[in-house]
C-alpha cells in the first residue's frame, strides 16, 4: 500500500526539485559566460545566477508564507547559503585531504568527496531556510 506524502515531505521534495533547477542554471549559465569572460568571473557570476534563481523559486514555490520582508528574507537566504558553502568546503577537503587517503580511497577522490560535500548541507540549508529565511 503506498501512503500519500505529507505536506513536510511534498515541502522537502520541492526544495531539491528547485535546488536541482538552480544548479542547472549555475551550471548552464557558467558555459555561457565563459564564452564572454575568464572561468573564475563566470563561476561568480553564475553561482550569483543560481542564487537568485533559488531565492526567488524558493519564495514562490516551497515557502509561500513568511513574516519577513523580501529584504530580510534575502539577507538570511544568503547567511544559509555562507554557511552551506563552508560545509561543503570543509567536508570536501576533509574527505578529499584526509579521510579518504586514510582508507585507501583512489577512484576520483577529490570528485566524491565534493559529492559528499554537496549533499551534506542540502538537509541544513533547508532548516535553515526553513527556521530563518523565509519564517
Amino acid at each position: 500500500m503506498i501512503r500519500a506524502l505529507s505536506p513536510a515531505h511534498i515541502r522537502f521534495l520541492k526544495f531539491l526539485a528547485v535546488g536541482g533547477f538552480a544548479a542547472v542554471v549555475n551550471f548552464g549559465s557558467r558555459i555561457a559566460l565563459s564564452q564572454m569572460m575568464a572561468y573564475a568571473p563566470a563561476i561568480v557570476v553564475a553561482y550569483c545566477l543560481g542564487m537568485i534563481t533559488a531565492f526567488y523559486l524558493n519564495r514562490r514555490l516551497v515557502f509561500q508564507a513568511s513574516a519577513h520582508s523580501v529584504g530580510r528574507q534575502a539577507v538570511w537566504f544568503v547567511v544559509v547559503n555562507l554557511f552551506a558553502v563552508i560545509q561543503t568546503l570543509a567536508i570536501s577537503l576533509l574527505l578529499a585531504r584526509w579521510f579518504l587517503p586514510l582508507i585507501g580511497w583512489s577512484w576520483y577522490p577529490e570528485l566524491c568527496a565534493h559529492a559528499v560535500g554537496v549533499a551534506v548541507p542540502v538537509v541544513t540549508s533547508y532548516l535553515g531556510h526553513k527556521h530563518l529565511s523565509f519564517r
